[in-house]
């Protein structure tokens, strides 16, 4: 079925035994002329190649320096992308075929960038992707459970059957699935959606291995790897890293609450988190009591400037909502914008000394930064009983799920965006948006006229609900 699948991107696999390896190898000698084969590590590489080697019958026209296999007409390389941006390694090589093999352990990032690079100017070779994988086993692999998530999200609205064709467009920065592959204009572009799907795999499915014993070797296997390897089971044992600031459970559970009231509560606070550039977008996050609206997106290249971003941010606030926008970099432009516009804006830096302990008043934090994801951390513990609620939104999740922490001396150190960014490749825009819409200031109409300013100047503007 995945061979003769027309997707433009396929995932395959779920167990092991399935035959990826075999399909991945079979398409490339059979249906292609210009292969890139990747694994995160080149070490990993080796069983691939061996591999190819059984089934040509010889290593003729492999160079192993180049790692590139030159057959009948087909140009087979191996490469490997273990930095964040080692994908551009392969920049401007377009490729016919292109294989992640085992693509969860690789960065969605990475996984997108190279995909740009699918295409051929043989308008007769049809292009595909295969991202091969079993289950992740941590939250950095979690990315292909979203990426396929027709097939593999059990939340998913519109489950989608093994092998089903459905097609995705990017708009404005934001993947959305459409009903088909009709081009369609948005803008001043013709967008062409591309086809997708997940054909699950299992030892039962491969004979060659049925006879081996492998299948015993899998039922032997500790839980939840036995589930995870004999069956593909998506939901067994993704475990969180020990030192991620909040559980991936406690933002489930908050996102599982989520119902849009009939009438809104007043909204208290916007946190504006503005895009750095590259694939970052501008996210505002709007905060009804402790009830979060959905997030508002903007490509970075929607928001070049102060006067956009504050534009946007004035168009998404009501009931005089506190304004929270992150003033490291580019987001010093819009806050000038919006105070001089009048409203009530507060520039957090992140990177300024913590202002407060957390509840129980014996930890203590490096920097704001840190105070503030602690702050979401503490609001998300079903132990305090918040009654928060969060959007359902699989990037919110990802990016909330993403900082890890440390103990620094007597303090809490919540790793930074760079770190974050070289981890899992990308900038978490959207948590970063929450956490500042988390921070509760109060409204100047809360107080006299004759003790407004004052008096909003004197509270503690990163205190939080």
């Amino acid at each position: 079925m995945a061979y003769e699948s027309q997707a433009d991107i396929i995932g395959y696999g779920g167990a092991a035994g399935g035959g990826k390896t075999d399909l991945a190898c079979g398409k490339a000698i059979t249906s292609h002329k210009r292969i890139l084969i990747l694994r995160r590590e080149a070490t990993q590489l080796t069983g691939i190649i061996d591999r190819f080697t059984e089934l040509v019958g010889s290593r003729d026209g492999y160079n192993g320096a180049e790692r590139i296999w030159r057959m009948r007409g087909r140009q087979i390389e191996f490469g490997s992308t273990p930095n964040l941006d080692d994908w551009n390694k392969y920049q401007g090589r377009p490729h016919d075929f292109l294989v992640f093999d085992e693509a969860a352990n690789f960065l969605e990032a990475q996984v997108r960038a190279l995909l740009g690079w699918l295409r051929s100017v043989d308008q007769s070779q049809r292009c595909q992707a295969l991202l091969t994988f079993n289950p992740p086993t941590d939250s950095e692999g979690r990315w292909v459970v979203s990426f396929f998530a027709p097939w593999l999200d059990k939340k998913h609205p519109r489950p989608a059957a093994a092998g089903e064709l459905r097609y995705f467009a990017m708009v404005d920065g934001k993947e959305i699935e459409v009903d088909d592959g009709t081009p369609f204009q948005h803008g001043d572009d013709l967008v062409t959606p591309m086809s997708r799907t997940f054909i699950p795999s299992r030892i039962s499915d491969n004979p060659h291995l049925m006879g081996t014993g492998y299948m015993a070797t899998l039922q032997a296997l500790p839980e939840p790897l036995r589930s995870q390897m004999l069956y593909g089971d998506f939901q067994a044992g993704m475990t969180d890293d020990p030192w991620q600031v909040i559980p991936t459970a406690w933002v489930e559970a908050a996102q599982a609450r989520w119902v849009r009231p009939a009438k809104l509560d007043p909204m208290d606070s916007v946190g504006v988190d503005v895009a750095r550039g590259g694939g970052d977008k501008t996210i505002l996050a709007r905060r009804h009591g402790m009830w979060f609206d959905v997030p508002l997106a903007h490509a970075g290249s929607a928001t070049p400037d102060g006067p956009s971003v504050a534009g946007l941010t004035v168009a998404a606030m009501r009931d005089e909502a506190v304004i929270h926008v992150d003033v490291i970099g580019v987001g010093s432009s819009p806050y000038d914008f919006l105070l001089d516009m009048g409203l009530q804006v507060i520039g957090v830096n992140v990177s300024e000394s913590a202002t407060a302990t957390d509840r129980s008043g014996r930890l203590r934090f490096k920097n704001l930064r840190s105070q503030l994801w602690w702050a979401m951390r503490e609001a998300l513990d079903p132990a305090n009983n918040s009654g928060i609620c969060l959007p359902p939104d699989p990037m919110l999740l990802a990016d909330l799920c993403a900082p890890t922490w440390k103990p620094v001396g007597s303090t809490v150190y919540v790793a930074s965006r760079d770190e974050i960014v070289k981890r899992i490749g990308r900038s978490p825009d959207y948590g970063s948006a929450y956490i500042l819409a988390l921070i509760d200031t109060p409204k100047r109409s809360m107080f006299k006229p004759s003790v407004r300013r004052n008096a909003a100047m004197d509270y503690d503007p990163y205190a939080v609900k």
